[in-house]
C-alpha cells in the first residue's frame, strides 16, 4: 500500500507539480550576477523598436474608414475585423521585399542604436518565425522565416537583438477575450479553454528561444489587472526562457504595470520587482525622475502610432527625439525609439531622415550617452546632465546668449572643462561661484539641438 501511494504521488506530481518544482529549483541570482547580465543593456542606452506585421498592409484604412492617429497595429480591433476575415484578406498580400532586414539593421546602426527589438508576434497573432504550432505564420504565408532574416541581419551589424512577443492573441480561438484586455467587438471568452492557448503561447516562445541562437531580449506585451501573471503561467514561462537563454533580459509586462501607461508619476517605478522582469517600460512618456535600483526603458513613437499608417503625418522633430534621448538617459533610463515599416518592410523616409540626424549627433556626442548614469544633480533650466566616473556631461539645449553658463558642481573638484565636439582641443574658462561654477562659452553653440560640455573631475 505504501508503494502504491508513492507511485500515485509521483504521477500527480509530474502532472501538476513539476512546473512548481522546477521554479523552486531555479538558481537564485546574486546582485553581482544580475549586474553582469544587465551590463550591456545599461551601457547601450539607445535601441530601435520595429512594429511590423500584417497590420502594416492596410496602413490605416479598412473598408473606406481611415485613421489619422494612434496605433494602427490595432486595426483589427479598431475596425472590429473577425479573425478569419482578417487572415483571408491580408495573408495573400504579405510580400516582404528582399533585404528589408538588412535595411532595418543598417538604419539602427547608423542612428547609433546598440540593440533592435522587433515584433515577432503582435496582438493579431501572426508569427514572423517558422512556427510548428500554427499555419498563421510567415513561413506558411510567404515561404520565408522572417524571424531568422531579422536576427541574422541584426547580429551582422554587431547589434543586440530582441523579440517583442504579445501574450494577447486575436487569432487563436482559445485565447483570453475580455478580462480588461483589448478584444475585438463581439468576441467573448464564453466556451474558450484558455489553458489550451497558454500551452500554445509557451510552445511558440520555446520555438523562438531554441531555434535562432542567442536572443538578448524578450519584450512581453501586455497584461491587465484581471489577466496577468498566473494567467500566462508567467513564472513557468520565464523559467522556460531562462532555461534556454540564461543571459536573456525580459521586461515586466507579463504583469500589469501602471508605470508603463501612466505618465509623469515616477513613484510608479517602485512597482517594479526583479521577480516580474529585468526592467519596466514607460510607454510614450518619460518619468519625471528616475529611481535608484530600478532599470527602465521608455518606448516611444516618431509619430502617434507604432505600426505604419499612411495618414499619420504628426512627426516629432529630430530635435524633440534627440532631446528626449538625453532626458531619458539623464534619469538613468534607456530610450527605445520606434519605426513602423511599410507592408514590404521599407522604412518610411521620414523615419530614415530622423534616424540620420540622430546618428550624426551621436557620432559627435555618443560618449555622453553610452555607459552613462543618471545625473547627480537636479535638471537645469538650460538642459540636462549625464555622468560617468570622473566626468560630468552638461547637455545644453538652450545656449546662453550672454556667453556664461551656470553649472552645478556639488563637491566635485572640476579640473578641466571643454566642448565634447572639440575633443579637448580648447578648454573653457571656469570660475567658482557661490552656487557652483560659471563657464565662459563661445558665442555660437556647436550644435543647434544639444551641445555637450565635458567637466572632468577628480
Amino acid at each position: 500500500m505504501k508503494k502504491l501511494i508513492m507511485a500515485t504521488t509521483v504521477v500527480l506530481f509530474s502532472a501538476g507539480g513539476l512546473r512548481a518544482a522546477e521554479q523552486r529549483h531555479v538558481k537564485v541570482e546574486s546582485s553581482q550576477e544580475r549586474d553582469a547580465r544587465m551590463a550591456w543593456w545599461r551601457e547601450a542606452r539607445f535601441g530601435m523598436f520595429v512594429h511590423w506585421g500584417l497590420y502594416s498592409i492596410p496602413a490605416g484604412e479598412w473598408n473606406g474608414n481611415k485613421w489619422e492617429k494612434g496605433g494602427l497595429e490595432w486595426i483589427q480591433k479598431r475596425a472590429n475585423i473577425p479573425a478569419d476575415v482578417y487572415e483571408k484578406a491580408l495573408v495573400p498580400q504579405f510580400k516582404p521585399k528582399d533585404g528589408f532586414a538588412e535595411e532595418w539593421a543598417k538604419t539602427a546602426k547608423m542612428a547609433g542604436c546598440k540593440y533592435l527589438v522587433f515584433t515577432s508576434k503582435h496582438h493579431e497573432g501572426f508569427a514572423l518565425h517558422d512556427s510548428k504550432q500554427t499555419t498563421f505564420d510567415a513561413m506558411d504565408a510567404c515561404g520565408r522565416d522572417l524571424f531568422k532574416e531579422i536576427v541574422d541581419a541584426t547580429k551582422a551589424e554587431g547589434l543586440k537583438v530582441g523579440a517583442y512577443h504579445s501574450v494577447i492573441d486575436w487569432h487563436h480561438p482559445q485565447a483570453y477575450a475580455g478580462f480588461g484586455l483589448p478584444t475585438v467587438k463581439g468576441v467573448t471568452n464564453e466556451g474558450r479553454d484558455n489553458s489550451v492557448y497558454v500551452d500554445y503561447l509557451h510552445k511558440q516562445v520555446e520555438e523562438i528561444v531554441t531555434g535562432y541562437g542567442p536572443i538578448d531580449v524578450i519584450w512581453w506585451d501586455f497584461s491587465k489587472p484581471n489577466c496577468q501573471g498566473e494567467s500566462w503561467r508567467a513564472k513557468e514561462l520565464m523559467a522556460l526562457v531562462r532555461k534556454h537563454q540564461p543571459n536573456i533580459l525580459m521586461n515586466d509586462r507579463l504583469y500589469a504595470a501602471k508605470a508603463s501607461f501612466i505618465g509623469g508619476n515616477s513613484g510608479l517605478l517602485k512597482e517594479w520587482s526583479s521577480e516580474r522582469g529585468d526592467f519596466t517600460t514607460p510607454e510614450q512618456h518619460i518619468p519625471d525622475t528616475g529611481m535608484d535600483g530600478v532599470d527602465w526603458e521608455t518606448c516611444m513613437t516618431m509619430n502617434t502610432g507604432w505600426g505604419f499608417n499612411q495618414f499619420d503625418h504628426n512627426w516629432k522633430s529630430s530635435k524633440v527625439l534627440i532631446q528626449n534621448l538625453v532626458d531619458v538617459v539623464s534619469k538613468g533610463g534607456n530610450y527605445l525609439l520606434n519605426i513602423g515599416p511599410k507592408a514590404d518592410g521599407t522604412i518610411p523616409p521620414e523615419s530614415i531622415e530622423r534616424m540620420k540626424t540622430i546618428g550624426a549627433w551621436m557620432d559627435v556626442n555618443g560618449d555622453a550617452i553610452y555607459g552613462t548614469v543618471a545625473s547627480p544633480f537636479e535638471k537645469p533650466a538650460w538642459g540636462r546632465y549625464t555622468a560617468k566616473p570622473h566626468r560630468l556631461y552638461a547637455h545644453v539645449f538652450d545656449w546662453p546668449a550672454a556667453g556664461t553658463l551656470a553649472v552645478a558642481s556639488g563637491n566635485l573638484n572640476v579640473t578641466k572643462a571643454y566642448l565634447l565636439a572639440d575633443g579637448k582641443k580648447a578648454g573653457l574658462r571656469v570660475e567658482k561661484t557661490a552656487d557652483g561654477l560659471a563657464l565662459a562659452l563661445p558665442a555660437k553653440a556647436p550644435d543647434a539641438i544639444a551641445s555637450v560640455i565635458v567637466l572632468e573631475h577628480d
